[in-house]
């Protein structure tokens, strides 16, 4: 950790966040690792689909990126999810490639094919709720054990990485939900244990005390695999993670089924800039891979997003403006908590709005060559702008820009 790992060249975000009080709290892994579901759970998005080159490219681009598994898909879904998988695991030999999984229901030929495909680990999924057993499947209690069970203890007998996945965990009973866990791993088999926010449901508050309250159950690495219902995915999985949890489950720009996955922005950048933890990623590629799968896929972030949206190092206000006229050369982060070259993000702009003001004037003027007139001009153009704006309800154009400050200074 350096003397001031809230303020680094790259980075500037709250001190009080490395205060010996909050960091005698935490219990962050030596080794954190990100497990991208962006071809399973993110293709889950309504409407999403990846075909067999778009899979394998992806799982491409997510190596080249630097995570440590890639969750390549269901192999049961159809053949073409089998066949990228199978693809994806022969582009991934080389010693510093991601870990492959497949992803299978708690059904022994799942698990079979997934060990076809020649993936090194398997999530094996079951419900773990008794109302979701009851009311979703139509299951009893004792076939959810059972299958639990029968196909962990294959997967084992197989060589796989075995993650046990029990769907909708966090609103099981306490008491179901630790006896199932430590059935299956007493009598079945697990290498790690999945924390599953199915329905996203979870909150802040709770995460540290959930996860402590499961490492006292069973002694096996946790996972965290959190939803973005009420828009908490990222920051559960930050806190699941710095207090103990060796694994996040995540996808690109959060991608997934309803309100989508944590994302692996959120964390990853999160972890890097509050809690000086490197999780091993190229992060000058995260922009670009955001704006890449948006083309491919026709899925689209808010322009405003965290990190990946287009316009977050936009400047319209006229006071944000007279900030970047004053220090964007020799003190940038006074503008930002990161600099946008650290995601591979382009820099800052001055645009023309209803907001704009007299430092927007002068930014631009001095870009077009134009000589900037009296501040009573000044204060003509910033008002033409604001008119014009309100008719266009929308941003203004270099042209139209420059025709209005013509017309008044020229």
């Amino acid at each position: 950790m350096s003397n001031t790992p809230w303020k680094t060249d790259k980075w500037f975000t709250s001190p009080w966040n490395f205060a010996p009080k909050v960091r005698e709290t935490l219990n962050i892994p030596k080794k954190l690792k990100i497990h991208d579901v962006s071809l399973r759970d993110g293709e889950q998005q309504a409407g999403l689909i990846f075909k067999k080159d778009q899979k394998v490219a992806i799982a491409d681009r997510l190596a080249e990126l630097g995570v440590h598994r890639i969750e390549a898909g269901m192999p049961a879904v159809s053949p073409q999810d089998e066949a990228a998988i199978k693809e994806i695991v022969k582009r991934s030999e080389a010693p510093d490639s991601p870990e492959i999984f497949a992803f299978a229901r708690c059904v022994k030929d799942d698990v079979k094919r997934a060990h076809d495909c020649g993936v090194k680990g398997i999530v094996i999924e079951i419900p773990a709720s008794e109302h979701m057993v009851e009311y979703a499947y139509n299951w009893t209690m004792e076939k959810a054990i059972e299958l639990s069970i029968e196909s962990t203890a294959l997967a084992k007998e197989l060589g796989l990485y075995t993650v046990f996945f029990p769907i909708d965990g966090t609103r099981a009973e306490i008491g179901w939900f630790t006896s199932l866990i430590n059935k299956v791993a007493e009598e079945g088999h697990m290498d790690a244990l999945a924390i599953v926010d199915t329905l996203g449901g979870l909150t802040p508050s709770t995460v540290p005390y959930l996860v402590r309250e499961i490492k006292k159950v069973i002694d096996k690495p946790l996972e965290a695999h959190f939803h973005d219902d009420f828009g908490m995915g990222s920051a559960n999985t930050v806190l699941a993670l710095v207090n103990g949890a060796e694994v996040a489950h995540t996808t690109i720009s959060s991608i997934g089924e309803r309100a989508g996955n944590a994302s692996y922005e959120d964390v990853a950048m999160s972890l890097l800039t509050m809690y000086d933890y490197d999780i091993g990623i190229n992060y000058d590629k995260i922009y670009d891979l955001s704006v890449w799968l948006q083309q491919v896929s026709g899925f689209r972030v808010p322009q405003n997003r965290g990190i990946v949206g287009d316009d977050i190092f936009n400047i319209e206000s006229g006071i944000i403006s007279g900030w970047y006229k004053n220090c964007a050369k020799d003190h940038p982060l006074e503008l930002s908590p990161y600099r946008a070259a650290l995601t591979g993000h382009p820099d800052w702009q001055v645009v023309v709005g209803k907001f704009s003001g007299p430092p927007t004037v002068h930014i631009h003027c001095e870009k077009l060559g134009i000589p900037v007139g009296s501040p009573e001009q000044v204060q003509e153009v910033v008002l033409k702008i604001k008119a014009r704006a309100y008719e266009k309800h929308g941003l203004l154009s270099t042209h139209e820009f420059e025709s209005i400050a013509r017309s008044v200074f020229c």
